[in-house]
């Protein structure tokens, strides 16, 4: 299994595998350290994802067993929606993908590897053009995929939405996207797209990024305890989907992750502010068959555009 390099790259260059660190270190031993340490730096992806699920899922026990979810603890998380999400969901979201990624970085490549973790997370400066794209295509693509599967068109919504809209991205960006994508798009990917290529390696994170939400669909955030089945799979197939995105959005904007963290976080922002008040008279269980019409559409379109490469660039010829 290949690991990141404790410093910045090309992004679109491949990274140095985990045997070529390995032959750099002193004495040809493999990077971790001993211990613990070494165990997670052999096999980093695996522990990754073994992690990811095993914390968030356990952190969110209590959610699923209380009143929000199937009601065998008889205590319900106060706040309503919000609350209970931030309450219940949010701990659990940041135990796992980030917490994951963060502690088999350090066991894997110490401190220099976190150093370099937080280069990556703080890179900014891709062009504006980049965040316009963003900011703009991800709610037009659902404003038109929701008004083609409802057969209703928007209404402007009220001016409060429009003020209320940025500042919800900002905290979507800090929740969500911060407690999410620095595990699954900036620790994960890399190591699987050297291995597998961009189209292997989302075919990989798509599925089990859509896994790792599944308890939650025994509560109020995915449905309770009665949600209808077809309900999960949908997610399931829109994550892979929209995977494919994202994977194109890593590679071609040189691995900016505030750009893919942006990306992510404009569809629950779109839908959790404006989506209900843009089509007042349409069900809520719509907002699931436009993501999935939306992010089917734009894989498809820059698979065969990209060629499946899906931004990355091919390594140059040498020799």
């Amino acid at each position: 299994m290949t690991t990141h390099t404790p410093v910045d790259h090309d992004p679109h260059q491949p990274r140095p595998t985990e045997q070529a660190t390995a032959e750099k270190a002193p004495g040809g031993k493999p990077p971790g350290g001993p211990g613990p340490r070494r165990v997670l730096a052999r096999h980093p992806v695996i522990w990754f994802f073994t992690l990811a699920f095993a914390l968030s899922w356990l952190a969110w026990t209590p959610y699923i067993l209380s009143g929000n979810g199937l009601g065998l603890w008889h205590f319900t998380f106060p706040g309503g929606a919000l609350g209970s999400q931030l309450l219940g969901v949010l701990p659990g979201a940041y135990l796992g993908p980030i917490g994951s990624a963060l502690l088999v970085t350090w066991c894997a490549e110490g401190r220099a590897g976190l150093r370099a973790w937080r280069r990556r997370m703080t890179r900014f400066r891709v062009g504006a053009r980049w965040y316009a794209l963003v900011l703009v295509s991800v709610p037009a693509a659902l404003i038109v995929c929701t008004a083609a599967v409802s057969g209703q068109g928007p209404v402007l919504p009220p001016a409060a939405v429009l003020l209320a809209y940025l500042p919800a991205l900002a905290l979507q960006m800090v929740t969500t996207g911060l407690a999410e994508e620095p595990g699954w798009r900036e620790f994960a990917m890399p190591r699987l797209q050297d291995r597998y290529g961009p189209l292997g390696a989302t075919l990989v994170v798509g599925p089990l990024w859509g896994a790792w939400h599944l308890p939650l669909f025994l509560t109020e955030w995915g449905g309770g305890p009665h949600v209808d089945p077809v309900k999960p799979m949908e997610f399931m197939a829109t994550t892979l989907a929209f995977s494919a995105v994202l994977t194109w959005l890593f590679n071609r904007s040189g691995e900016s992750m505030p750009l893919v963290m942006l990306a992510h976080t404009s569809v629950n922002n779109y839908f959790s502010t404006a989506w209900t008040d843009m089509f007042p008279s349409v069900p809520d269980a719509v907002t699931g068959h436009a993501f999935l019409l939306a992010s089917v559409t734009a894989a498809l379109i820059l698979l065969v555009v990209t060629r499946g490469r899906l931004g990355l660039r091919p390594a140059p010829v040498t020799g």
